[in-house]
């Protein structure tokens, strides 16, 4: 969960470590924001320390009004809280043999206890309750030994069970970062004279858009002039350069009042970008899947992997390949996949999704689902991360970064790349005309025109939000691709609002959870099509009715020109018309808009949720 960044650069004038991390700690707050801390080398071999509990600006105010002395070698953190709560001793750095060492930590090592007892029995103290501070003696005790950096962290790697990524700086050895990672993500950052280590890419862009992932088990030491990567063996290990394909302003509010407000803007853009040279002249043409075409015309089974949002999002894509494809389709929440013994083989298609490709959940499961002989694609929106390098094949959804810790862009993304992927299916397995096809295409590629539509009529929905400041209860219902996005309706309410608020398939209505409803219950309802051939818009609109009679107020999200759902509803947000299939992706913008608004009226932050952070890096 933590962001984490180191940096090598030119020593002498100039010296800009703490420039360096301090920018790249702000691109990385949304992994963590409980505290933050930097360590700083010196050409002369001194090494200084800082670190704050609460956001980076604690940090920022209190270098400001005492600054580090500054130096061509640094390492900086931004923490998500595990072990320990969230104070100065347990914020990252740690430091180690007399102050001389600097360690900072992203994961969780599950033996620290053990090793925590054995040091502990050799008289060492430690100052925080953190399992990363064990680390950090562990490698002062190896490098006291060898004499190198390197080895030193190579030793205890060995040792460590978990998750980690690791950064260390030595005072002894200005000019060089030491890095390793295991189930845990790290990319370094290729300058000009000066080198980057990152929990993402988003730690460097500023400075360069050249960037190589380090595998798992893989370890990497930066210099200013050199990169050198190795396997927790100590063998070389080659390495593949990417160029970054968004630059630093990406990641900046350009103006905005918020990350998510942009993010929400972008939606039309990230739909497009995921479109982009994959659809053309009524086809689906997937490059990227070339290699594995003919395992995926052969699969009897899809099973679907993903966590929260990007788990609703699975559930669209549930819905279109399987009326496209005509093959079966599970989704599984990546957590409880692995640990229920599924049947998998062969011809079981996994495709995992995670905006970050970092998620631990997925990552595990992807893992499981490799071992047992299924073929997996990932659906991810961050260049070199793990998941994508652990699948067969990959689809980008280039959606750009999201930083607003709550998914929005990410969503209607992966809601994108799913319908291709069903499209793509259904070409390879002969289950769709080409004319269906080319139908189907149009309509996916008029959605970022539609949806941007939408977002030039949502100034309604902030007023709602403005009346419902002090709502305590939500509920959401939709049928059929309605369902997952009451399902992301509620839990964006749940992150960024703090109030209890549930999705429900509304056929289950009556089975139970109409027992909430009471007068002034707020329930938003998805309405289908009335155009839709399966007959649901009848249906809704019966429990519609329910609900009104029982004293709830209903603010129905419906297309443009549904006549029939207005006398049964308080509010009707409308949407532009379009196929029953991708109108969830225009029926989602409004409970996006709806959740920011809210929280903005209960004066909460919208970027930083409190007790959350974006990439879920621990299982």
């Amino acid at each position: 969960m933590c962001g984490i960044v180191g940096y090598v650069g030119p020593s002498g004038a100039g010296e800009k470590s703490v420039e360096v991390l301090l920018g790249g700690l702000k691109r990385l707050e949304y992994r963590g924001y409980d505290s933050a801390g930097v360590a700083v080398v010196d050409s002369e071999g001194h090494l200084d320390s800082r670190k704050r509990a609460g956001k980076l600006q604690v940090l920022v105010d209190d270098l400001e009004a005492d600054p580090l002395t500054d130096g061509a070698t640094g390492i900086g953190h931004t923490r998500w809280a595990t072990h320990g709560g969230p104070t100065d001793a347990n914020a990252h750095p740690h430091l180690a043999d007399d102050g001389k060492l600097a360690l900072i930590h992203n994961g969780i090592i599950e033996n620290f206890s053990a090793l925590k007892a054995e040091l502990l029995a050799e008289g060492v103290e430690f100052l925080s309750e953190t399992d990363s501070e064990v680390a950090a003696h562990l490698v002062a005790r190896a490098y006291r030994r060898t004499g190198d950096l390197a080895e030193a962290l190579r030793a205890v790697v060995a040792t460590l069970d978990g998750a980690f990524t690791l950064l260390v700086v030595h005072a002894d050895q200005p000019g060089v970062v030491v890095g390793a990672r295991r189930n845990s993500p790290l990319v370094i950052g290729l300058g000009d004279g000066e080198n980057f280590l990152g929990s993402d890419v988003a730690a460097f862009v500023a400075y360069t858009r050249r960037a190589m992932s380090v595998g798992q088990d893989q370890m990497v030491t930066i210099r200013p002039d050199s990169v050198e990567v190795v396997d927790f063996d100590g063998n070389p290990v080659e390495t593949t350069e990417f160029d970054i394909d968004w630059d630093a302003s990406a990641a900046e509010k350009g103006g905005w009042s918020s990350f998510m407000a942009k993010e929400i803007s972008e939606e039309p853009e990230a739909v497009a970008k995921t479109l982009l040279g994959r659809v053309a002249d009524g086809a689906v043409t997937l490059h990227e899947l070339d290699g594995v075409a003919d395992r995926l015309a052969t699969i009897d089974r899809v099973i679907v992997i993903a966590c929260g949002t990007a788990a609703y999002a699975g559930i669209l894509g549930k819905y279109a390949i399987e009326q496209w494809a005509r093959v079966p389709v599970e989704v599984e929440l990546a957590h409880e996949f692995r640990y229920r013994d599924p049947v998998l083989d062969e011809k079981t298609l996994v495709v995992s999704i995670s905006q970050s490709g970092e998620t631990m959940d997925t990552l595990m499961a992807v893992k499981y689902a490799r071992e047992q002989g299924a073929q997996v694609l990932s659906i991810c929106n961050t260049q070199g991360s793990t998941i994508p390098r652990e699948s067969d094949a990959v689809i980008y959804t280039h959606a750009g970064p999201e930083v607003a810790v709550a998914s929005t862009k990410a969503f209607v993304a992966q809601g994108t790349a799913l319908f291709l992927l069903g499209l793509h299916l259904a070409t390879l397995r002969g289950t769709m005309t080409s004319e269906a096809i080319a139908e189907q295409v149009t309509d996916l590629q008029a959605i970022p025109e539609k949806i941007e539509r939408v977002l030039e009529s949502s100034e309604r929905i902030s007023t709602l939000a403005g009346w419902m400041a002090d709502t305590r209860s939500v509920l959401f219902l939709g049928r059929h691709v309605g369902y997952p996005i009451a399902l992301e309706g509620a839990l964006k309410l749940k992150e960024l609002a703090y109030i209890h608020a549930e999705g429900f398939a509304a056929g289950e209505l009556k089975h139970g959870p109409i027992a909430l409803i009471e007068p002034g219950q707020i329930v938003f309802v998805i309405v289908p099509s009335p155009r839709d051939p399966r007959s649901l818009h009848p249906k809704v609109v019966s429990n519609i009715q329910e609900i009104r009679a029982r004293g709830a107020r209903v603010i129905a999200i419906a297309e443009e020109g549904d006549a029939a759902v207005l006398p049964f509803a308080d509010e009707v947000l409308h949407i532009p018309l379009a196929a029953p299939l991708f109108e969830s992706l225009l029926a989602v913008v409004p409970l996006h808009v709806f959740g920011m608004e809210l929280a903005a009226a209960k004066g909460l932050d919208v970027d930083q949720p409190r007790n959350l952070a974006k990439s879920v890096t621990v299982e």
